[in-house]
C-alpha cells in the first residue's frame, strides 16, 4: 500500500469492549502508517466502521452510522468491518459510498486492503473464521487511557439459541499469553493503571497450559497495572479463586462480577439453550456475594424470548429483585436470521417485549440506587479519569460511579491519580464524593 500521509482518517466503534479494543488496535496501525486521527463526523479521508450485529437494532446503527459517514465524506474511502459485515455484507454492500466490507477473519488487517480511489462497487472480504489460537500482530505503543481493553479471547461455542454471535465471530479461541502480555506492558508503560479484561467468552480461554487464572496472574506482575476487572463473563466459567484474589488488597483484581442470566425461569433458560439452572446460578451468585467485600454484582437479562409467558417474565423479575444484584442489562428478544429462536412461531409482540423493558429497567435502576445507598458515609479507593467541565469523573473499585466538584481542587489534575473518596450524596446515576487522602 502506498503511503497516505497527512491523510485523516476516523473511525466509529458499534457494540462491546471487543469492538472498542479493536478499532483502537486498527487506530494505532493508522497512526504508525501516518495518518491523522480525527473524531468521527468530521470531514475525513477515510473512514472504518467496526460493526455489531448481536440485534436488529444493532443493525440498524450500523447502516445509520455509515450513511451518516457518507453522506458527509462523499469521496472519502469508506470501509466497513466486523461483526454486522460478517453477517449482512448484501445489506451493506446496497448502501451508496461503501467500498470495501470485511468480515472479522480479515477486519484486524483492514488497513492493508484500503485503496487509493473509490471503487465502482464494494470488494467483500467475508472469509471462513479460522478456528485457530491467536496473537495480534500490531498494537503499537498504546495511547493514554486510565481504563484500557485488553483482548485475550474471541469467539464462542456454546451456541445458545438466540445468539448470532457464534455465527459473527466463530468459534472460542484463545489469545497467546506472551502476547497479551505484551500488549499489557506496552499499555502500562504509557500510563495505562486499569485493564479490562474481555472477549466473548472469556471463561474458556485456554492455551497450552494456560487458563483464566494463568492470565490474570501473568497480568497481576505487570508493572503499573494497579487495577484489573474482569468484562461479562458465563457463569458455568468462573473460577472460585478469584474470590480469594478480589479480597487480596495486594492484588490487581478488583471485586467485579457481571454474569449473564437471561432469565429467571428454568424453562425459559432449557429453551435459550442455557448451561445452568437457575438453582445452580444462584448457588454460585450467593457464594461470590458471601466470599468477596464489598462485591459489585451486575448481569444480563433478556426479555420477550419466543413463548415467555406473563407468568414466566414475572419469575425473572422475582430472582433478580430477591438476590444480590446491583444492576441489569435489559435487551429484548431480537429475531436473528439462522438461529433456532427466530424460527419459533410463539414470538412475543413486539409492544410486550418493549413494556417488559421498561419495567425490568426500572427495577435495575432501583436497585443501582440502593446498592449506591449503602455505601453512602463510607470511603472508598477511586481512580480518577479525564475532567469534565464541572467535576472530576472516577469509579470506585466495585464500580460506582464517583464525582468530585472541580471547584473543590483549586485547579490541583486528578487525572489518572488514585484517591480515598467519602461518598456524601446519590445524584442520577452517579454518587458526589470529598477526597479525603490522595493516594499518590
Amino acid at each position: 500500500m502506498v503511503s497516505r500521509t497527512k491523510k485523516r482518517a476516523s473511525l466509529h466503534t458499534l457494540g462491546c469492549r471487543l469492538n472498542q479494543s479493536e478499532t483502537l488496535l486498527i487506530k494505532q496501525r493508522l497512526k504508525a502508517d501516518g495518518y491523522e486521527i480525527v473524531p468521527f463526523g468530521e470531514p475525513a479521508d477515510l473512514g472504518i466502521i467496526n460493526t455489531c450485529t448481536v440485534t436488529n437494532l444493532a443493525d440498524s446503527k450500523c447502516r445509520q452510522s455509515i450513511r451518516q459517514f457518507t453522506r458527509q465524506n462523499p469521496d472519502a474511502y469508506t470501509a466497513v468491518i466486523g461483526c454486522y459485515s460478517q453477517m449482512g455484507s448484501k445489506e451493506i454492500a446496497a448502501i451508496e459510498g461503501v467500498d470495501l466490507i470485511i468480515g472479522n477473519q480479515e477486519k484486524m488487517s483492514v488497513v492493508d486492503y484500503i485503496g487509493q480511489e473509490k471503487n465502482e462497487k464494494p470488494v467483500i472480504v467475508r472469509e471462513k473464521i479460522s478456528q485457530d489460537d491467536f496473537s495480534i500482530s500490531y498494537f503499537g505503543d498504546a495511547p493514554f487511557n486510565q481504563r484500557a481493553n485488553l483482548k485475550i479471547q474471541d469467539g464462542c461455542s456454546f451456541v445458545c439459541s438466540f445468539c448470532i454471535i457464534p455465527f459473527a465471530r466463530g468459534a472460542s479461541r484463545s489469545r497467546e499469553l506472551g502476547n497479551i502480555l505484551l500488549e499489557a506492558e506496552a499499555k502500562a508503560n504509557q500510563g495505562v493503571r486499569e485493564l479490562v479484561i474481555t472477549g466473548v467468552n472469556i471463561g474458556t480461554y485456554r492455551m497450552e497450559e494456560a487458563d483464566l487464572l494463568r492470565v490474570l496472574e501473568g497480568l497481576n506482575a505487570v508493572k503499573g497495572i494497579d487495577r484489573i476487572r474482569i468484562s461479562s463473563i458465563e457463569p458455568t466459567t468462573i473460577p472460585t479463586e478469584l474470590f480469594h484474589w478480589m479480597n487480596d488488597p495486594q492484588h490487581a483484581l478488583l471485586p467485579f462480577f457481571h454474569i449473564p442470566l437471561q432469565a429467571g425461569n428454568d424453562k425459559v433458560l432449557r429453551e435459550m439453550r442455557r448451561r445452568y439452572t437457575i438453582s445452580e446460578y444462584l448457588e454460585f451468585l450467593h457464594l461470590a456475594h458471601e466470599s468477596v467485600d464489598s462485591l459489585y454484582l451486575g448481569t444480563d437479562i433478556m426479555v420477550g424470548f419466543p413463548g415467555e409467558t406473563e407468568e414466566e417474565f414475572q419469575d425473572t423479575c422475582s430472582v433478580f429483585l430477591e438476590n444480590p444484584f446491583n444492576f441489569c442489562h435489559v435487551f429484548s428478544f431480537s429475531e436473528r436470521e439462522g438461529t433456532v429462536a427466530a424460527k419459533r412461531d410463539d414470538q412475543v409482540p413486539l409492544e410486550e417485549r418493549q413494556c417488559r423493558s421498561a419495567y425490568l429497567r426500572r427495577l435495575s435502576s432501583k436497585k443501582r440506587y440502593d446498592f449506591y445507598g449503602a455505601y453512602l458515609g463510607t470511603t472508598m479507593r477511586v481512580l480518577f479519569e479525564d475532567p469534565k467541565p464541572d467535576f472530576w469523573p472516577a469509579y470506585t473499585d466495585n464500580y460506582i460511579r464517583v464525582v468530585v466538584p472541580r471547584d473543590a481542587m483549586n485547579g490541583e489534575d486528578l487525572a489518572n491519580r488514585c484517591a480515598e473518596v467519602r461518598l456524601n450524596r446519590i445524584a442520577a446515576d452517579f454518587v458526589e464524593g470529598e477526597i479525603v487522602r490522595m493516594l499518590d
